[in-house]
């Protein structure tokens, strides 16, 4: 059975990546990517034993952090630190850096990241959840809540790649704000100056998997009565220009290629205009189909991840077989939601939201 119109064949061998993570990267990325890695900068060395303390590592190094506080026009009190350990050591890290033992620190509990966050830093402190949207399977941002002004800080995870929700503004508190920003670090514009901590791992919108961003205001640090390990400490990393130790030398340089493209087109603003659109595209279809339909609350859809599901499941493995015979990788939905996830990073070109739309349109005429 044809499945797609006669117009959009001639893609069928195109990948159409719409993984939630490791996730999509710019062209121009892995082709400068893959001459490093054979000789990077014509030094007859590879990228992958270029030493880490050499001076050409160096400049990799200070370019990428220089980029971030260019993009994010950051202030001087906030210091960009790359990582070892992924997001998820930082659930643990946070809490062991900023919570006392007596004191208490408030969560958003808006699904699965968010609650694995919470958990860890009950290790070191006390933990309020001020708001949660558990009882609806996350598939909504809570509005109407306090957080205590005595908290030492307020965790959000700012979009769910499992339920497709994110939170459209930033909460005003009173209180130094965490930002687990994963899945849509450099996707929009904000005040990234009004957080004391952001982290987010490369794998989304930034570089590979195996380096973890950190941004932090110095001012929050060294309050807390505990030791701390000393790779734990972020005053530690701050103070040795993120190469306390050997740093993931690959994933650093690759992010800071993919940091250069999205310099390169525009910058935040103008990739958060393609996203708006991308997004626009995919909800109006999915909301004017007869065979699909959205899973978040649509004030809170995510403009990073869509998700959605069949009306009649029944369907969902016939729509699944149908995407991967057509190039489109990546596109079932977590187990805890099921259906479909469309993830619309910012390397996702506009040609590959239209194309999925026009495999869903002709599916839906054929079945």
């Amino acid at each position: 059975m044809t499945v797609v119109m006669e117009d959009v064949l001639k893609e069928k061998k195109v990948m159409h990546n719409f993984n939630a993570g490791p996730s999509v990267l710019p062209r121009s990325v892995f082709e400068q990517a893959s001459k490093a890695v054979l000789n990077y900068n014509n030094t007859g060395l590879s990228i992958l034993e270029l030493g880490h303390r050499t001076k050409e590592f160096q400049a990799i190094m200070d370019e990428a952090r220089s980029l971030v506080k260019e993009l994010m026009n950051l202030d001087a009190d906030h210091e960009v630190l790359f990582l070892h350990g992924g997001a998820s050591t930082q659930f643990m890290q946070v809490p062991m850096n900023l919570l006392n033992e007596n004191e208490t620190a408030a969560y958003a509990d808006t699904g699965v990241w968010s609650s694995k966050a919470l958990k860890e830093a009950k290790l070191y402190g006390n933990v309020k959840v001020v708001c949660s949207s558990k009882e609806a399977n996350y598939n909504f941002i809570p509005k109407d809540f306090t957080v205590p002004g005595d908290s030492k800080y307020f965790h959000i995870t700012t979009n769910n790649t499992i339920y497709g929700t994110q939170w459209q503004s930033i909460p005003k508190v009173d209180v130094p704000l965490v930002a687990d920003m994963c899945s849509d670090i450099f996707s929009r514009q904000r005040d990234f100056n009004s957080f004391a901590l952001i982290f987010a791992g490369a794998q989304k919108n930034m570089g590979p998997a195996g380096v973890n961003l950190v941004v932090v205001d110095k001012n929050i640090l060294g309050k807390v009565d505990r030791a701390l390990p000393t790779i734990m400490d972020y005053r530690n990393h701050i103070k040795e220009g993120s190469m306390l130790n050997t740093p993931p030398v690959f994933a650093v340089y690759v992010s800071l290629l993919t940091l250069q493209w999205l310099k390169q087109q525009g910058g935040i603003d103008a990739i958060e205009k393609i996203n708006n659109q991308k997004a626009e595209m995919l909800y109006s279809a999915i909301d004017n189909s007869t065979l699909f339909q959205t899973t978040a609350v649509k004030e809170d859809r995510s403009k990073m991840n869509v998700c959605f599901v069949m009306k009649d499941p029944s369907l969902e493995k016939q729509f699944l077989d149908v995407a991967e015979q057509h190039g489109i990788y990546g596109i079932k939905g977590h187990r805890s939601v099921g259906g479909f996830r469309a993830s619309l990073y910012n390397a996702l070109p506009l040609s590959s939201v239209n194309y999925l739309i026009e495999v869903m349109k002709e599916f839906e005429k054929n079945y």
